[in-house]
């Protein structure tokens, strides 16, 4: 129910900007949402108004069901000339808005599609129960390997394909501290956390030119899989997941550089318009990352 000063604020609702025809339309629209407050009925208005104004020389007629249908909606936020990419979102949303308050049936209720959420990281006991069940492996190739998986994935963050290809050749000390030169599609040195310096290293050197998580044929999916069901289940731990320890390494690395506390302070909660944000940015260079990921030798 649309108060007294609302309603008589859209009655007279006039601009010089839009046609009769399209005024008219927007307040009776406007009038059937209902809306709180002056500034939330001018802007509704405006964007009724607009829409009219631009479904009128096209020949559509000027009634709810057809200015409003999704598909004119959508045509008008997109094609209509002389609007900024700011304007169109707020369009959008406000013709959607309409559209559900006055012709319901043009709109149903969207479905809720899945969202894939960040794998939870393991904690630094956790971390050091893999490591131990490593230790405890029957074979210095067992142990070596094991390590040596737990150590890529929670110390550089790397899965699939860039876990399976990484050769004790890989791995190097230079920069003032450790690196991983990855191979493949996304080929990158990646610096490793310090505190898996040792390990890593004693993996590579045994691993020699050979890959650290053991196998000859790093296209084999299945190369990682003897490891994990080793490191399974032990001393009450959840089983060892590969994405779990690249979450582990990229909570490290955000705590490293203050990410939460500078997007708290930037009011983003996005990581879109992160990601646009550096977008434009040049990385620095290896030993600046070695310096900054908590990379450098002890």
């Amino acid at each position: 129910m649309v108060n007294a000063d609302v309603a008589a604020y859209i009655g007279r609702w006039q601009p010089s900007s839009v046609s009769p025809e399209a005024a008219a339309f927007a307040r009776d629209v406007i009038t059937q949402t209902g809306p709180e407050g002056r500034e939330r009925a001018k802007n509704l208005l405006w964007a009724a108004g607009k829409l009219a104004d631009y479904a009128a020389p096209l020949g559509l007629d000027l009634v709810p069901e057809v200015v409003l249908h999704p598909s004119v909606t959508e045509r008008f936020t997109r094609c209509a000339p002389g609007l900024s990419g700011a304007a169109r979102r707020t369009l959008r949303t406000n013709l959607r808005f309409i559209g559900r308050r006055v012709v319901p049936q043009l709109h149903p209720a969207d479905v809720p599609l899945p969202r894939e959420r960040s794998k939870r990281p393991y904690g630094a006991a956790e971390i050091a129960g893999f490591l131990g069940l490593a230790d405890a492996q029957p074979t210095r190739e067992r142990r070596m390997r094991a390590a040596g998986l737990v150590c890529l994935g929670a110390g550089a963050g790397l899965i699939r394909s860039d876990l399976r290809q990484v050769r004790g050749s890989d791995v190097a000390c230079r920069s003032g501290g450790v690196v991983i030169q990855v191979r493949g599609r996304r080929a990158r040195v990646v610096p490793v956390l310090a505190r898996y310096h040792a390990r890593l290293l004693a993996s590579s050197r045994f691993a020699g030119t050979g890959l650290v998580c053991g196998g000859t044929d790093p296209g084999r999916r299945n190369i990682t899989s003897p490891l994990i069901s080793a490191l399974d289940g032990g001393a009450g731990l959840p089983r060892l997941d590969t994405s779990r320890l690249r979450a582990t390494w990229l909570a490290d690395c955000a705590e490293l550089l203050g990410l939460a506390t500078f997007m708290h302070a930037a009011g983003i909660s996005c990581s879109q318009r992160l990601g646009d944000l550096v977008a434009g940015l040049v990385p620095a260079g290896e030993a600046g990352a070695v310096r900054l990921l908590g990379a450098a030798r002890r």
